[in-house]
């Protein structure tokens, strides 16, 4: 429930005091009652912002009932009250208050055994007719002035939402217009070479066929990637189910690639994705920098995380390895961004090791 601002906090007793001051200067004598409704007329304003009209119908009894003890008070913690229910867009019930206490305050004072006349002046003094249109008119200018001003910070929302989207295109374009003819490229020449290979009766270089079938691979992914981009029915994104295609294709490249994977359950997405961005990167880096190696990739599902490591062998070439790559800062990004730890080095055996710690729970969303 929203507390009291300072403001309201000082309109409410500022109203409380004038209002009382004015009744003492009105009647010294009067009865204590009626300073109590004064105050309290006055004190209702702290909670207008929340509820409007309960305060507005709260006021407007306050003013019947010390106009009717014989306080003759100007009711300004009504005009206040009036102004905030039409500020919160109760324009139909503030019209109907307000005239349904013009109509009605004539009749407290009568009960004071003044004449009508009298009643009439004295009522009329209680509430001016121009105070009280001023006080709607005021309400209802801040509130159109805020509901502009809540509009434009929608637009601006949206076409800060229609840039990027324009951006997501633009990139989704670049992205197929330049990558995709190249991988392509690739592709096509791997084919090409199996085919003369097979035509001739010679034997397929693996290598080849990995390259071949990268190239198939990584033109799935930037498709997929793309509609991503696009909004466009995007392909299911990559997880632990397919690490072992993976694994695989590793070994077509002519990594010896082993893997062990203990995920006991199915894990959130961004989790399901990070892992095998790693897995990916790091058996790619391998086959980059580490020519004929054995890698072995390890997945352990804990109680809290998810443990990912991936070593290769110590024969590999340790000073074509790196640890500050631009495909290791994205995997530290991603694990990162997951409130998890990485990390990658070179071993005291001579090999290579990436450790990564994925929280299963307690990390950002």
């Amino acid at each position: 429930m929203t507390r009291p601002r300072p403001s309201d906090w000082a309109v409410a007793l500022g109203v409380a005091v004038t209002q009382l001051v004015a009744g003492y200067a009105a009647n010294p004598d009067g009865p204590l009652l009626g300073f109590a409704l004064l105050a309290v007329g006055g004190a209702v304003l702290l909670w207008r912002a929340r509820e409007p009209v309960a305060v507005l119908i709260g006021t407007g009894l306050c003013a019947l009932a010390w106009q009717a003890i014989g306080f003759d008070v100007a009711a300004v913690a009504f005009l206040f009250a009036v102004y905030a229910a039409v500020r919160a867009g109760y324009r139909v019930v503030g019209l109907v208050a307000s005239v349904l206490l013009v109509v009605t305050l004539p009749f407290a004072v009568l009960v004071t055994g003044a004449d009508l006349p009298a009643a009439l002046a004295q009522a009329r003094g209680a509430l001016e007719i121009a105070w009280l249109v001023a006080a709607g008119a005021a309400g209802e200018a801040l509130r159109q002035a805020e509901a502009r001003a809540d509009e434009a910070e929608r637009t601006r929302e949206e076409t800060a939402r229609r840039r990027a989207d324009a951006e997501r295109l633009h990139l989704a374009r670049e992205l197929h217009d330049s990558l995709t003819h190249h991988i392509s490229v690739i592709k096509v020449q791997a084919e090409a070479a199996a085919h003369v290979a097979q035509r001739r009766g010679d034997e397929t270089s693996p290598a080849l066929v990995a390259i071949r079938d990268a190239a198939r691979e990584a033109t799935a992914e930037l498709r997929a990637t793309v509609q991503t981009l696009r909004d466009d029915h995007p392909h299911p994104p990559r997880g632990l189910a397919q690490i072992a295609d993976l694994v695989d294709k590793a070994r077509g490249a002519g990594v010896d690639a082993t893997l062990s994977v203990t995920a006991r359950t199915a894990l959130p997405g961004p989790i399901d994705r990070t892992a095998y961005r790693i897995v990916q990167e790091s058996l790619t880096n391998i086959a980059r920098h580490a020519g004929n190696a054995t890698a072995t990739v390890q997945l352990d599902q804990r109680a809290n995380a998810l443990v990912i490591r991936v070593d290769n062998s110590p024969d590999a070439t340790a000073s074509t390895a790196s640890t500050s790559g631009v495909g290791l800062i994205g995997m530290r990004e991603r694990v990162h961004a997951l409130g998890g730890q990485l990390h990658a080095g070179r071993r005291p055996d001579g090999g290579f090791s990436v450790h990564a710690e994925l929280p299963l729970t307690g990390g950002p969303a």
